[in-house]
């Protein structure tokens, strides 16, 4: 085994990689979406206190009410209620900068959305336009 190739294993294993093919992930879906003061409660009118919440009912008041704002783009991922129920975990899983956390949870701010398959799921990334 030369030095090179031992390198490369401990570090594969190291980083909890398989010595195969690594599997890549996978951009499914992107999209901008203005953040409104109609983004900012939920159907019952309570204030909502969490990036994901905002996120959630941007995307069922865009799908479900009708309810857009200029800046608005669609998407087909969050068109399913299932996959808007994922929102907490996604970001969980994923990345949110923290501007774009306050300005989600502020309104009044355009966010980009990537929605990612990965090996262990989908996760999606946000940061402010």
């Amino acid at each position: 085994m030369t030095y090179r190739t031992a390198f490369f294993l401990t570090a594969t294993m190291a980083l909890g990689l398989s010595a195969g093919a690594a599997k890549a992930d996978r951009l499914v879906e992107e999209y901008n979406a203005y953040i409104g003061e109609e983004d900012l409660y939920n159907s019952y009118g309570e204030q909502l206190t969490e990036p994901w919440q905002v996120i959630r009912q941007d995307r069922a008041n865009y799908h479900r009410y009708g309810v857009t704002q200029p800046g608005d783009e669609g998407d087909s991922f969050f068109a399913s209620a299932k996959n808007r129920e994922k929102a907490e975990r996604m970001i969980e899983y994923g990345t949110i900068e923290t501007r774009a956390a306050r300005a989600l949870l502020r309104g009044g701010s355009v966010i980009n959305v990537q929605v990612f398959r990965g090996p262990e799921g989908d996760y999606i990334n946000v940061t402010v336009d």
